[in-house]
């Protein structure tokens, strides 16, 4: 992956971490480590736990889908499970008291002055 997507994925991951905060989200982890690989964003919307995959893309882009969040397919979403099984296993005691257990998928479109065009939320998206 070159310097210029990991920037964008960056900053994708931190617009969107800054809009679930003001939506009264508590962000628990944030580039989480688990043995198998990486989740973007794990947080509590009131008493659900959320594995919270994003996707960021450019407009005008040939390559991947138009929308960003349709990057999430069944392989990437089987792989978010598993990471996210893995997650509470190795923070088992250590995680907040939750009631159930969702998946979103949030697609961030940049145009090409880098400007954020469109910001898609699909909670339970998986």
């Amino acid at each position: 992956m070159t310097f210029a997507r990991q920037r964008t994925g960056a900053r994708a991951e931190e617009l969107v971490a800054r809009r679930l905060i003001a939506a009264g989200w508590e962000i628990l982890e944030r580039n989480a480590r688990t043995r198998f690989g990486e989740l973007d964003i794990v947080a509590l919307d009131g008493r659900t736990l959320v594995f919270v995959e994003v996707k960021a893309g450019r407009e005008g882009n040939d390559f991947g889908p138009e929308r960003p969040v349709l990057s999430v397919d069944w392989r990437k979403q089987r792989r978010i499970r598993r990471l996210a099984t893995a997650w509470m296993a190795e923070r088992r005691g250590g995680i907040p008291r939750y009631e159930e257990i969702r998946f979103d998928a949030v697609g961030v479109t940049f145009d090409r002055a880098d400007r954020v065009t469109d910001c898609e939320h699909l909670k339970g998206a998986f």
